[in-house]
């Protein structure tokens, strides 16, 4: 007996050994790679030279710096879903703002410095102004293709028009430090190391994974709090820096300022380099780039039409088979040859470190999950008894559609620690109630009131503040995140996320939490959510929108498709979510018997108005309800 105690023991240390290693090693993980990956890369950089050419160097050293503007590319576009054509305009900037002062203003390596920075900032402006026309609010996404396509044409047209004083179609030659092809392709190696270090960092982080959230999902973004115009004009406005110090730094290796560099036709070039290598990637702009400026100066000269049709072939070829492009098929294709090898070295390190606990990770973020919500706990109130004051309020409320009249005269009152059940056949405007109470600009008459605050022409977003939350008819997730992602992106309204650290746990609300647990989704915290079934996706969203901390909670179909034991499950965290946790609940459902178990009182909407508003007990049973389903008179 007391063998097999102490052995027990033996384990259960080596397993909490194995576990607090691991907790140590994953955080620690992502900047021992960037490391190891910088130092290679700078040994390559360093020792690239001895057997390459002048020339070489040379053709390089210039692919470098365009790739610096790719990178800016595949951030707008690759991650967070942003096609830009105008990146050649803030290279172009760069590279005229450094060019006229040094012709004709300044002098010396200081002055220059301070005109590089002038550059990025004037450049950030117009960036800034840029997002502005293009992410204001309710904007199509052809907003941006538009301003962007135009933006170098009006680079274009103003430098032409400069006549001597920038050089017109000629060009504009300025002095420039003599530095040797070495010496700047170590310059242009070493800035883009740095800028792709930069970016590796900042997209890995947790505001990276909100970009993919915003490129999967912009719309359930909005209505989880996040201001995605505003994030995306401030990222509008970083590449746009950023490009303009690759053409501000391109301009002294080349000594020359040409309109090309800023003209539409560069610009388009950028965009066919990142779609080429891969966008969303990082690693696959910068490829692309150097890849075809390459092979381009060495077979350009002597089959210019001929390698200009290759390049629009592969693009093409890339575009229809490879939309990803090279380096993601690559690295699948690698995947699947290395898969059996790392799944028989990791078996081992994966029985040490979850023995104990099976998920070891996901166990302790679901302990961090824990020990947040404890300080919720205040929070709850009697269960059973609504509160006095009304925290949801619909005063005549309408919606219309050119002449089809979807809701007229929408009165009701929500109280905390209810369960409304919206009922009433397709097309009654059940869902048009649920976008008019989350979104101020829905509503065509009426007021609507959350917590007392009247949200007038709102978008969802500002909504949120007042303590609204929706769930939508469909799993509305975001498929490219893990499970833990989503719920981060999901927490981020309340928690600001961080530009550089990834986390590995995230806080959440008690209410969240139980929904997470409830459903099994704590032991698929590292799965992708797309890869999740109909039910674990309607979990999760149902987590995610509880995790605002919502006084009103909006659901649509919460249980379609999902069955019988999952839609038990799901009514036990409704009920506990109004009793215990004291949230105003509306509730559209077909399933009447669904409806009748959770309910505390149930409103019928038929064609756009509220026939019957009462308790459960007097209206469930009612032959009205029975006429709007089955037909007949009421």
């Amino acid at each position: 007996m007391a063998h097999h105690q102490k052995t027990d023991v033996l384990m259960t240390a080596s397993r909490t050994l194995a576990e607090q290693i691991t907790s140590f090693l994953r955080p620690a993980g992502r900047w021992l790679t960037i490391f190891g990956a910088s130092v290679l890369l700078v040994a390559f950089l360093l020792a690239s030279p001895m057997v390459l050419g002048e020339y070489a160097q040379q053709i390089l050293s210039q692919a470098f710096f365009f790739a610096i503007a790719a990178i800016t590319v595949d951030l707008l576009w690759g991650y967070t879903g942003v096609l830009t054509f105008g990146q050649s305009a803030f290279f172009g900037i760069g590279v005229y703002t450094v060019a006229i002062a040094l012709a004709y203003y300044v002098d010396g390596a200081l002055a220059t410095a301070g005109m590089i920075f002038a550059a990025m900032v004037g450049a950030a402006l117009v960036g800034a102004a840029v997002g502005w026309l293009s992410f204001w609010d309710r904007a199509s996404p052809i907003y941006v293709a538009i301003v962007t396509l135009a933006l170098p044409v009006v680079f274009t047209q103003i430098i032409l028009s400069g006549g001597a004083y920038t050089g017109s179609s000629s060009g504009l030659p300025i002095p420039v430090p003599f530095l040797s092809i070495t010496e700047w392709y170590y310059i242009a190696g070493g800035l883009l190391l740095l800028v792709a270090i930069g970016a590796y960092v900042f997209v890995s982080s947790d505001a990276g994974r909100v970009l993919v959230a915003i490129r999967e999902n912009e719309e359930r973004c909005r209505y989880l709090g996040l201001n995605t115009s505003r994030l995306k004009i401030r990222l509008m406005t970083a590449c746009s820096a950023i490009a303009a110090l690759a053409g501000a730094s391109y301009v002294l290796f080349s000594s020359v300022a040409a309109h090309s560099y800023g003209d539409f036709v560069f610009g388009t070039e950028l965009v066919v380099w990142t779609a080429l290598g891969g966008r969303g990637t990082l690693i696959g702009p910068i490829l692309g780039t150097v890849g075809v400026n390459y092979v381009s100066a060495l077979l350009g000269g002597n089959l210019p039409f001929i390698w200009l049709l290759f390049v629009g072939f592969a693009f093409v070829l890339v575009v229809v088979y490879l939309p990803q492009g090279l380096v993601p098929a690559i690295g699948q294709g690698l995947s699947m040859l290395v898969r059996p090898i790392r799944q028989l070295l990791n078996r081992g390190w994966n029985a040490a470190a979850a023995g104990a606990q099976p998920g070891a990770w996901a166990a302790g973020a679901a302990v961090a999950l824990s020990s947040a919500a404890d300080a919720l706990g205040q929070r709850r109130g009697v269960i059973g008894v609504p509160d006095e004051a009304p925290v949801l309020e619909l005063h005549d409320v309408g919606m219309q559609y050119g002449s089809l009249v979807a809701l007229h005269g929408v009165s009701l009152k929500a109280y905390r620690g209810e369960v409304v059940g919206i009922i009433g056949p397709n097309g009654a405007g059940k869902t048009t109630l649920l976008r008019c109470i989350a979104d101020g600009r829905e509503r065509s008459t009426g007021e609507v009131l959350i917590n007392g605050h009247r949200i007038d022409r709102l978008p969802p977003q500002r909504c949120v503040a007042f303590g609204v939350s929706r769930k939508f008819q469909t799993p509305n997730v975001f498929d490219a995140l893990t499970v833990l992602d989503c719920l981060r992106v999901a927490r981020s309204y309340r928690k600001p996320t961080s530009p550089w650290r990834r986390s590995r746990t995230v806080e959440l609300p008690e209410p969240a939490l139980e929904a997470v647990e409830v459903s099994g989704l704590t032991t698929m915290l590292n799965e992708r959510a797309g890869h999740l079934s109909h039910g674990a996706k309607q979990a999760l969203e149902l987590a995610m929108v509880l995790a605002q901390e919502p006084t009103v909670l909006l659901l649509d179909e919460p249980t379609a498709g999902l069955t019988r034991d999952e839609r038990a499950a799901i009514g036990s965290v409704l009920t506990e979510l109004a009793q215990s946790h004291r949230l105003c609940i509306l509730l559209i459902e077909h399933d009447l018997d669904f409806v009748r178990e959770i309910s505390t009182r149930l409103v019928v909407l038929h064609m756009g108005k509220v026939l019957l508003d009462g308790p459960l007990s007097e209206i469930a049973d009612s032959d009205l309800i029975r006429s709007i389903y089955v037909g007949g008179t009421a």
